[in-house]
């Protein structure tokens, strides 16, 4: 077959489109870190209802600044005592409307938190909107900063 400039004229245009539709190396990249942070999230999850001391220290970084809704800020050592101690007991926790970002060796979690909780012996619950920080820290996500807000 005897290709023309009629040929290329109608398939480079769709060469070109084409393109656009197979995804690069970068995006599989990305799409393999963004499931490796939600990982991350899911694991802390069930480390916060487990009150499972050890997976809380590694899912979190040293630097860990850990804020409520109500205003209140804990540090690592804070926040894994109030859960390891049973000061607060998570009976249920549940997230919803994720969204990741990742931005260089950083990563932005949002998501809705609902929880069932049991604090001092009361029974509670909560809803709010949290914002997390992870961190690749010596390539594994650890969690740097956390603040939850009143919806």
């Amino acid at each position: 077959m005897r290709i023309t400039r009629r040929h290329l004229a109608f398939v480079g245009p769709l060469a070109v489109a084409g393109a656009g539709l197979v995804p690069s190396c970068e995006s599989f990249a990305q799409s393999n870190e963004e499931a490796s942070v939600n990982e991350a999230v899911e694991v802390l999850r069930k480390a916060m209802l487990d009150a499972d001391r050890a997976r809380l220290e590694d899912l979190s970084s040293d630097h860990l600044s850990y804020g409520h809704s109500g205003g209140t800020m804990e540090t690592k050592a804070q926040f894994i005592n109030v859960i390891v101690s049973k000061k607060t007991i998570y009976k249920s926790i549940t997230l919803s409307e994720p969204t990741v970002v990742i931005a260089g060796p950083n990563a932005i979690v949002r998501h809705v938190f609902s929880a069932e909780t049991e604090s001092d012996g009361k029974p509670g619950s909560a809803r709010v909107g949290v914002m997390q920080v992870w961190q690749k820290q010596d390539g594994r996500w650890k969690l740097l900063a956390r603040q939850a807000y009143k919806l």
